[in-house]
């Protein structure tokens, strides 16, 4: 069609020659070429940083499942965990304040000595739901997790990274300088203010909010390689031990829900929108925002017959993780009820919380109908081996 299209001009004469062009000078590309183009260029360039990733995990000390969620980045995941293996295990277990360097912030983390607790809540507890039982005993080792919930100031130098990346997170541009943390998978700018009309932008001090499991499991990533501790959400069982603090009652501090308004940010007090972090009192391990303020993202799969099926039996550091599962939030948030921010309540995570997500299809990071959700993190006393660990990381894939 070129050698035609040359023809046709040189017979037109002169009235068609003003119409030909130089074949030395570049050829306008059409916009279905482009497109093309460019997608072969993304793919190239996907492909180079997958197979980078993957030699960089060879060899016979890392040997890769095949049902690892997102075996292309297992080298990463090697690599951090060869930094936190390197930081070693703390001479004393105490509290400490850890400085995040691509924040510019810090994060103060409460240590949590270990533990036996009766899970769950006893079935004349007001607002109880079948869910919660049968009570049963579980022993926690010993972690560190977050005072508060994850603020702005941390989340937003995750979230804005300022740094193309393709839609899942993956880095497309390496460059020479480039840090540890950069290789972690993280967000695509957001398609519209995250904080979600509450407030007038990411106010330091104020609970990041409308994260996807997958992305609060990712800034655990992110924090760890920065740092060379390990980090990742609590288990449900770790969040409960934590926020009961030694009470079997409903809440922290005991029974009934007159004290509440010391403890937490809810429907009654709210003003119908999140608060800053830490404005309330602690509980009896100097944890914040436990009840309220804005629900928590757990690591655990949500299935309404958990209890039931440990029948009562006790367990030890309990982990559920189930495919295509719902997730696990625990702690309530400032749109709920009393009962929905008791020490043992449950809820599962819904699609609807991404409902208004305008793109197809829908984000893998953040939820438009998600005001309500955040998280805090924990760093177990114990490293996991790498393949644990890049589980604990990967398996969610985004969904809501």
């Amino acid at each position: 069609m070129r050698g035609i299209f040359l023809v046709s001009c040189f017979l037109g004469g002169s009235a068609l020659l003003t119409g030909c062009r130089d074949e030395s000078s570049p050829r306008p590309a059409t916009e279905g070429a482009a497109r093309i183009t460019s997608a072969r260029q993304w793919g190239e360039t996907r492909s180079a940083l997958q197979k980078r990733e993957l030699d960089r995990a060879a060899g016979p000390a890392l040997p890769i499942p095949e049902d690892l969620p997102s075996r292309e980045l297992a080298g990463t995941t090697r690599q951090i965990h060869q930094l936190i293996e390197a930081s070693g295990t703390p001479a004393r277990f105490e509290s400490y304040t850890e400085a995040v360097p691509a924040a510019g912030a810090s994060l103060r983390m409460i240590a949590i000595p270990g533990g036996t607790f009766l899970m769950g809540s006893p079935e004349e507890e007001p607002g109880r739901k079948p869910d919660e039982g049968p009570r049963h005993e579980v022993a926690v080792s010993p972690f560190w997790i977050s005072e508060m919930e994850i603020p702005w100031e941390l989340y937003t130098a995750f979230m804005e990274n300022g740094r193309p990346r393709a839609r899942d997170g993956q880095l497309l541009e390496e460059q020479p300088d480039d840090e540890l943390w950069d290789s972690v998978t993280q967000p695509t700018a957001p398609y519209t203010a995250m904080n979600l009309g509450m407030g007038h932008g990411y106010e330091h001090g104020m609970p990041a909010i409308s994260m996807s499991h997958h992305a609060a499991s990712k800034f655990c990533e992110w924090l760890s390689a920065q740092t060379g501790h390990y980090y990742r959400l609590p288990t449900e069982a770790e969040w409960e031990y934590a926020c009961r603090a030694g009470n079997p009652g409903a809440y922290s501090y005991g029974n009934g829900e007159e004290a509440l308004d010391r403890y937490a940010w809810y429907w009654d007090n709210s003003n119908d929108r999140y608060q800053k972090t830490g404005s309330k009192k602690p509980n009896k391990w100097g944890l914040r925002d436990m009840h309220g303020n804005v629900a928590e993202w757990v690591l655990d799969s949500y299935a309404p017959d958990t209890y039931a099926k440990r029948d009562g039996q006790p367990v030890k550091d309990p982990l559920v993780i189930m495919p295509k599962a719902p997730h696990t939030v625990r702690g309530g948030s400032w749109e709920d009820d009393p009962e929905g921010l008791r020490s043992a309540a449950r809820r599962a995570s819904s699609p609807a919380w991404n409902r208004q997500d305008p793109q197809n299809p829908k984000s893998i990071w953040y939820l438009t109908d998600g005001g309500m959700i955040g998280f805090r993190v924990v760093r177990p006393l114990d490293i996991p081996d790498v393949i644990t660990m890049h589980r604990l990381w990967n398996f969610s894939k985004g969904e809501p």
